[in-house]
């Protein structure tokens, strides 16, 4: 018998199946612009530095096994930006097409608003083919924000970037409360 899917923060003891998921998206497709894929060491380093700074990082997890995992990061390292998150999702190709992306980017958004995030972007690599990831964009209400095109070139072609965005709780109808990351301010 095979439990449902749960979603929990990402432990240390994770990082090697997000390793391998993110290699395989790396090495194969066009969701990420990165041509070599980071090794453990490197991906420990930038999950613990969305830790440090009490950024939402998720994992899928089935029967012991991680199946996907998502997670927002800052959007620009500029100070007046500190209100504003990108997100990632990213899910193991076996497990594609069973409803988890939405499940993990529905909670990666949760998180978001109640750390008082009030935007969060979508920056989509390679639009025309990663329909499955702007489909998802927009059924939780991510909108279209513009197109860099031919920004990117990878697997011997030049590829778009699709933005999108989403308010966030009352996104920019109110002034936030203050949020001061762990890093502080740039200068």
């Amino acid at each position: 018998m095979t439990a449902d899917p749960i979603i929990r923060d990402t432990e240390r003891r994770d990082l090697p199946a997000i390793t391998a998921i993110y290699a395989e998206a790396v090495c194969t497709g066009t969701a990420s612009y990165e041509t070599e894929p980071p090794g453990l060491a490197e991906m420990t380093q930038r999950w613990q530095a969305l830790c440090d700074d009490f950024y939402p990082h998720i994992v899928a997890e089935e029967n012991g096994e991680i199946l996907g995992y998502a997670y927002a990061g800052p959007y620009h390292s500029r100070y007046a930006y500190r209100f504003s998150v990108e997100n990632s999702v990213y899910i193991a190709p076996a497990a594609q097409r069973r409803g988890l992306g939405r499940a993990l980017l529905s909670r990666v958004i949760e998180m978001s608003e109640a750390s008082g995030f009030r935007q969060m972007i979508a920056i989509i690599g390679d639009p025309q083919s990663q329909v499955a990831s702007v489909r998802l964009h927009e059924v939780l209400s991510f909108r279209p924000i513009g197109v860099f095109e031919g920004s990117g070139y990878k697997f011997g072609r030049w590829l778009d970037i699709l933005l999108m965005q989403r308010a966030l709780g009352p996104g920019s109808a109110t002034p936030p409360r203050e949020r001061e990351p762990a890093s502080g301010r740039d200068d």
